[in-house]
C-alpha cells in the first residue's frame, strides 16, 4: 500500500499568529538590538560601537540604584498580595447567590486604568485634604508621601496592594472551587484542622495557579510605570524611580536612542531570567517530588 502523507494544512491555522507575533514582538525587539550597537546622531548617520552601550549602562549608579528598587518593589508587592490575595480566596463562599457578586467587586479594581489609580491614590494619600493621609495625621502620625521616601513606598505599596490582589484572589479562587468535595470530606474524617487542611490539602492542588499568579505579578511588578509616575513622579527625589521610568527619561525626555536600546534589552534579560530561575526552580522542586 502507498504510504500516506501526514496532512499539515492544520499549520496553516497557525501562520495568522506567528506573522503576529513576528511583528509585534519578534522585529521590534531585533530592531532594539541593531539600535543597541550603533551611535545614532540623525537619520541618516550612524556609528556601530558594538557593546559600548551594555558596559556603559552596567556601570551606570543610576541604573543599579534603579534595579535595586525594582528588586525590593516585586519582592515586597509578592510578599503581600500572594498570602493575601489566598486569604481573601479561602475566606469567599464557593456557592450561593452572592458569589458572583462578591467576585465582580473583587474584580473592580483590576479594571481600573493605572493612570486613573495613580490619580486616585494621589489624592487619597494627600496628607491636606486626601483621606488617608488627613487620618494618619490627625492620629498624630505625621504622613507625607511627597517629602518622605519611606511614606512614598508604604502609600506605592498599599496602592499596588489594593490594584492587584484580586488578581491572585480571583485566580486562588479558581483552583479551590477545583478541588473535589470528596478531599475535604476525607480531611474531615481524618480530624484535620484548618491550616492542616489548606497545608495538605488545599496548597498542593493550588501550586500550578499560584505560579501562573506569581509570574504575572512578577512581570508585571518589574515592569510597573504609569502608577508611581502619576503618584510620585519618581520621588521624592530618586527613592521611587523605577527601571521603566528611568529607561522613559533616556529614551523620551533625552533621546538617546543607542543607550536607551541597550537599557531596554538588559531590562528585558533581567526579567526574562527572573521568570526562568522562577519557573525552572518549581519545576525541578516537582521533578524531586
Amino acid at each position: 500500500m502507498p504510504e500516506t502523507m501526514p496532512d499539515n494544512r492544520a499549520w496553516l491555522g497557525v501562520l495568522p499568529v506567528l506573522l503576529v507575533v513576528a511583528f509585534s514582538a519578534v522585529i521590534p525587539l531585533m530592531t532594539v538590538v541593531n539600535y543597541s550597537v550603533q551611535d545614532i546622531f540623525d537619520v541618516h548617520t550612524r556609528l556601530f560601537v558594538g557593546f559600548d552601550w551594555y558596559r556603559e549602562t552596567l556601570r551606570d549608579p543610576r541604573f543599579l540604584d534603579a534595579l535595586v528598587r525594582q528588586l525590593g518593589f516585586s519582592a515586597a508587592v509578592l510578599a503581600l498580595e500572594v498570602p493575601l490575595g489566598i486569604l481573601v480566596a479561602r475566606a469567599l463562599p464557593r456557592d450561593g447567590r452572592w458569589v458572583g457578586v462578591l467576585l465582580v467587586l473583587l474584580a473592580v479594581p483590576l479594571l481600573i486604568p493605572w493612570n486613573v489609580v495613580g490619580t486616585i491614590w494621589q489624592l487619597f494619600a494627600r496628607p491636606d485634604i486626601g483621606l488617608l493621609g488627613r487620618a494618619v495625621n490627625e492620629l498624630g502620625i505625621p504622613f507625607n508621601y511627597t517629602a518622605e521616601p519611606l511614606h512614598a513606598w508604604i502609600t506605592l505599596l498599599m496602592m499596588d496592594v489594593w490594584h492587584w490582589t484580586s488578581l491572585v484572589a480571583l485566580l486562588a479562587f479558581s483552583g479551590l472551587t477545583a478541588i473535589p468535595g470528596q478531599c475535604y470530606q476525607a480531611a474531615a474524617m481524618d480530624g484535620m484542622s484548618g491550616v492542616q487542611v489548606f497545608r495538605h490539602v488545599e496548597l498542593p492542588r493550588l501550586k500550578s495557579v499560584l505560579v501562573i499568579a506569581v509570574l504575572l505579578r512578577l512581570m508585571d511588578s518589574f515592569m510597573i510605570y504609569t502608577e508611581p509616575f502619576v503618584l510620585t513622579g519618581g520621588g521624592p527625589g530618586n527613592s521611587t524611580t523605577f527601571l521603566s521610568q528611568y529607561l522613559t527619561t533616556m529614551a523620551v525626555g533625552q533621546f538617546d536612542l543607542g543607550p536607551a536600546a541597550a537599557f531596554s534589552v538588559l531590562y528585558f534579560l533581567v526579567v526574562l531570567l527572573l521568570c526562568w530561575l522562577f519557573y525552572t526552580s518549581v519545576i525541578a522542586e516537582r521533578g524531586e517530588r
